[in-house]
């Protein structure tokens, strides 16, 4: 499943746990191992930098955060980021440099690559989140089926079973998500494409496609 993989959608230089990722084949597979690599990194980060704020937490000294955000580890917020008003991040979180995580969005077990942009209303669990990717106002991921079983990635007539019971979406750098759209658990959207406001997505999207609906996946020219 070529465009699934790690090497397609994602340049591992535009985020702080490139060498994490770089241990894998597939984005889903360092899911659950986020938190633990966050708190091996975090002591090793250069406190002239990172300003470490309770419990497993360390936030670059350029990086923005409003009073009423709530911040729980583990977790770690790169230079400039900017967390605004109400923000929750429940932890086991990568905040990317120069990436702006909005009002009353909420994350959970993700890798938010370098200038990530969801900035309003968003939720993005057990996610990653490649370089310049943009979640519209109201797009989010959901990590879970309805009926609780064990989330697969298709691909056409190709398959995977994650093994995993949470599973939001894996986005691709350049990403661009519209408004109020639902990427159901184990979608994966190539680089570089787009989905339309109020869309349902699931599965594999190929890089460089406009989604229109699933019945209509067209190559950007």
């Amino acid at each position: 499943m070529e465009n699934a993989k790690i090497t397609n959608l994602y340049n591992l230089e535009e985020t702080i746990a490139g060498s994490y990722l770089a241990q894998f084949t597939y984005p889903w597979e360092a899911l659950q191992g986020i938190a633990d690599f966050i708190r091996e990194l975090g002591p090793t980060l250069d406190p002239e930098r990172f300003e470490q704020r309770g419990e497993d937490i360390w936030i670059e000294k350029s990086a923005t955060v409003a009073p009423t955000a709530f911040l729980n580890g583990p977790l770690i917020i790169d230079e400039d980021a900017e967390i605004r008003h109400c923000a929750f991040i429940r932890g086991s979180a990568i905040v990317g440099k120069g990436t702006v995580v909005g009002n009353s969005t909420e994350l959970k077990n993700v890798i938010l690559f370098n200038t990530v942009q969801v900035p309003h209303y968003n939720y993005v669990g057990d996610s990653i989140l490649g370089h310049k990717s943009h979640m519209g106002a109201g797009s989010i991921t959901s990590n879970v089926k309805s009926d609780k079983t064990l989330v697969v990635v298709k691909d056409s007539c190709e398959k995977i079973e994650t093994g995993l019971k949470k599973f939001g979406a894996m986005l691709g750098d350049g990403v661009e998500v519209g408004c109020n759209s639902v990427l159901n658990p184990g979608t994966v959207i190539g680089r570089n494409t787009n989905i339309y406001p109020l869309s349902r997505v699931r599965g594999v999207v190929p890089a460089d496609s406009i989604y229109k609906d699933k019945n209509e996946i067209a190559a950007k020219i």
